[in-house]
């Protein structure tokens, strides 16, 4: 597995500035909810870094890296290109890079969709995600508010955020996403 300066020089070379200026944002946060929900922290900059390794990248080359990785994913999400980067991005560090640690490619693969039963390190960077300093939307202050009390509650908000922006401008909501959602509705880690 490559170290952090390895990553970073990489991420020099495949990101656009302001997507790795978003990379170690993202890195940070991961961290900081790391160390507040008791995870490792080292992990979760290092997920957090990789994350958006892809984002730049074609859609076709994406398409590829997803085509490698063997895991079957329904025809909504082939129909959201802006979602690929997280799937393209877990067999690109893993093949690319010598990542074998099944928590860092799970939080990579699934931080733009979320996942029914999110590892630990999954939900860091989810909300890292959606909460790194450098993120403005109209609901930032809620969700930052949330990651800071509980990290089910912010997850359970993102998806309801996200999934409202799909409805309302009728876009296909990929298997992962909507089941994530319904996971945590009919578990006991949120309150309603």
């Amino acid at each position: 597995m490559q170290t952090v300066e390895q990553v970073q020089k990489r991420l020099e070379r495949m990101l656009k500035p302001d997507r790795l200026q978003h990379s170690y944002g993202v890195a940070r946060e991961a961290a900081r909810l790391a160390d507040l929900y008791r995870a490792d922290p080292q992990k979760a900059y290092y997920a957090g870094l990789c994350h958006d390794i892809c984002k730049n990248m074609p859609a076709q080359e994406q398409l590829q890296w997803i085509k490698r990785s063997a895991i079957m994913l329904d025809d909504a999400f082939y129909c959201q290109p802006p979602i690929w980067h997280g799937f393209a991005a877990a067999q690109y560090i893993r093949e690319e890079m010598g990542v074998e640690d099944e928590e860092i490619l799970g939080a990579v693969r699934y931080h733009t969709t979320g996942r029914a039963g999110m590892s630990l390190l999954e939900k860091i960077v989810f909300t890292a995600d959606l909460t790194e300093e450098n993120r403005d939307y109209p609901d930032i202050w809620t969700v930052r508010t949330l990651a800071n009390q509980s990290l089910e509650q912010a997850v359970f908000y993102i998806l309801r955020y996200n999934l409202g922006k799909l409805l309302v401008n009728g876009g296909p909501i990929c298997r992962d996403c909507w089941e994530a959602y319904n996971h945590l509705v009919f578990s006991k880690e949120i309150t309603r």
